[in-house]
């Protein structure tokens, strides 16, 4: 299923077709996922991604909280478990965290945005900057 574009600009995304089982966080979507790699341990998912297999651990044991996992480590790990095989959406890996699921990275768009980011004061910049900080809050309280 895909969904179409929404604006100017945008382009077609593949939604979601296997979300991931109610109530599932990120704790059990990744110890899944480890089972589902047949083999791959922690420390594995770790290196594969890039994220800090302290850090990795604590979020499996749920010994640290996940709203503040950084977007770039949930897309790493669905990388990593993608390479070996197993498959995994990035809506899956962000609803489990509890994290507002990112619109699909576009390089035109965020070329366009720090081409204008460039051009404004600096006092525009930083309100530019406050409302994109508003946006997310809001995105992350929908949730």
């Amino acid at each position: 299923m895909t969904t179409g574009p929404n604006h100017p600009g945008d382009h077609p995304v593949r939604a979601a077709e296997d979300p991931a089982p109610a109530g599932e966080d990120l704790a059990a979507l990744l110890t899944r996922l480890l089972e589902e790699a047949g083999g791959k341990s922690q420390k594995d998912l770790a290196d594969a991604s890039g994220v800090k297999h302290p850090t990795l651990n604590h979020w499996i044991t749920r010994a640290r909280g996940t709203s503040r996992i950084p977007p770039d480590s949930l897309r790493a790990i669905g990388n990593a478990f993608r390479t070996w095989g197993v498959e995994v959406t990035p809506r899956e890996l962000f609803q489990a965290a509890g994290r507002p699921i990112p619109g699909a990275a576009d390089e035109e768009r965020e070329r366009r945005l720090v081409d204008i980011y460039r051009q404004l004061p600096t006092k525009a910049q930083r309100a530019l900057i406050q409302s994109a900080e508003a946006m997310l809050a809001a995105a992350r309280a929908s949730q």
